[in-house]
């Protein structure tokens, strides 16, 4: 994946600009105005969406508001950019192996509802752990992104956490499952929130998202 220069440097810009905590929405209903263009992050529980959200951001600790106790089945948005530009939705995290029967519907209604109709939402970003690659679970969100039509783009997470050789099997891996996918960007990002590979271009794939 390469990205221009001056892209990558805009993108920068943008990202070191204001960003703010708008709100955490427990259902639809609360969801804010969609006014603007948003990217939505979603993962499963431990995949370092918090930590990658941080660095994308360059924020210690943005994404600690949507961490806290009660706040894990909701959406939060982030606004970025003033005048406002785009936005953020933290989605809650999947793959809670002792949730609640009950928790996990409520999840995947919201989520469904969310990304059927939510017409602003111009791109969904899946982080998979490279320790893990894809799992079940993950594929799970990746039929539903499939269904709702919304396009999706897959981010290798904590790459600086195994080899080298590994981790070119799970890029692999991750991209022979996108070109199944019909609602999947075919080009795969590979980051580590403790390292900064890729944050640069995953900044810059945000912003392709949202203007393109």
């Amino acid at each position: 994946m390469s990205f221009e220069a001056e892209d990558i440097e805009a993108a920068r810009k943008l990202f070191a600009g204001p960003i703010a905590f708008l709100k955490s929405a427990p259902t639809i209903e609360f969801l804010p105005d969609a006014v603007v263009p948003e990217v939505a992050f979603a993962g499963r529980s431990n995949v370092g969406k918090s930590s990658l959200l941080n660095a994308l951001t360059g924020r210690n600790s943005l994404a600690r508001t949507s961490n806290t106790p009660g706040r894990t089945q909701e959406l939060n948005f982030f606004d970025v950019g003033n005048p406002l530009a785009f936005r953020l939705v933290d989605m809650p995290g999947y793959g809670f192996a002792k949730a609640p029967k009950d928790m996990v519907k409520k999840w995947r209604f919201m989520v469904n509802d969310f990304l059927r109709g939510r017409d602003v939402l111009k791109r969904a970003l899946v982080l998979i752990d490279a320790r893990h690659g894809i799992k079940d679970v993950d594929r799970d969100i990746l039929e539903m992104l499939d269904k709702a039509a919304v396009s999706y783009r897959m981010v290798i997470t904590k790459a600086d956490k195994i080899k080298a050789s590994e981790l070119a099997e799970v890029t692999q891996a991750t991209a022979d499952e996108a070109r199944k996918r019909p609602a999947a960007h075919p080009e795969i990002l590979v980051t580590s929130s403790e390292t900064g590979l890729g944050i640069p271009e995953l900044r810059a794939a945000v912003i392709e998202a949202v203007t393109s």
